[in-house]
């Protein structure tokens, strides 16, 4: 059996491709290169392509080159990685994003009839790509400032999940401390003591001996609640060494600070420098 192959063709359709590819590596890694470089490798890749297309090679030689050699000329003209460490990186990156897009166009096939349609639906996946590439990487970001946190109450020791926020720079007017937010359900249970727990549910936090220290955000003023506990340990993620805060302040938020229930407190950064 025998196909006809327009060389001209599968030159653009390889550069096309080799050029989304790079682009999204370059916007993942944050790649300090200019596109005119992107476009040059991606055309020294797609050139590589066509010139082992033509040449009689065995199959399996074909496929080495085809995933060694022309990708990694590709990611060195185009990207200018230099250090080994970083281009292992935008190697595995280049066959991720070469994954996550074959597999969104090979789920548009069914609508995809004419060649315009698929450089339009290749384009629109460049972009869904790295949307999705973008959130992964942030909620991985965030996933990393989350750590265990013990807070040692006179009702005993509660343990929850905390969010190390740089945007946490509350603080104590009184004593010039970084308050902690935590969550209002769950300062419920640390604090409920017998009598306390009809106003504790009906939010007189007064009744209890709260004090109030005022707040500003972007929507306006506020008061918050605010008590001393009498510990705090933070386990950072991947490290074994535990930091011990001695009465930090907590303030306590009107509602739920995470929808996703993913934490129940919001830490000031501030107590970890002080450590």
């Amino acid at each position: 059996m025998y196909y006809e192959l327009y060389i001209d063709v599968l030159f653009f359709m390889n550069f096309m491709m080799d050029s989304l590819l790079l682009l999204s590596v370059k916007r993942i890694r944050k790649y300090p290169v200019k596109n005119g470089r992107v476009f040059l490798g991606s055309a020294v890749g797609a050139g590589l392509t066509c010139l082992i297309v033509a040449i009689p090679l065995p199959g399996a030689v074909k496929l080495l080159l085809y995933h060694g050699v022309v990708n990694t000329v590709m990611i060195l003209a185009g990207l200018g990685v230099q250090k080994k460490k970083e281009f292992c990186r935008a190697f595995l990156f280049l066959y991720v994003a070469a994954f996550l897009m074959g597999g969104i166009l090979q789920a548009m096939r069914p609508w995809i009839r004419t060649g315009s349609l698929f450089f339009a639906a290749a384009v629109a996946v460049y972009y869904l790509s790295c949307g999705i590439w973008r959130g992964l990487m942030r909620f991985q970001e965030r996933r990393r400032q989350i750590c265990e946190v013990s807070l040692h109450m006179q009702t005993g020791v509660f343990r929850l999940e905390g969010l190390i926020d740089t945007g946490n720079g509350l603080t104590d007017p009184v004593s010039g401390e970084p308050v902690h937010v935590v969550d209002s359900g769950f300062a419920r249970e640390m604090l409920k003591k017998g009598e306390e727990k009809e106003a504790l549910l009906k939010g007189e936090w007064e009744k209890i001996g709260l004090r109030y220290i005022t707040y500003r955000t972007v929507k306006g003023e506020g008061i918050m609640p605010v008590f001393r506990a009498r510990e705090m340990e933070l386990g950072l993620p991947g490290e074994e060494k535990r930091i011990r805060v001695m009465r930090p302040v907590i303030g306590i938020c009107e509602g739920a600070i995470s929808d996703g229930e993913e934490y129940q407190m919001i830490l000031n950064p501030d107590s970890l420098m002080r450590q």
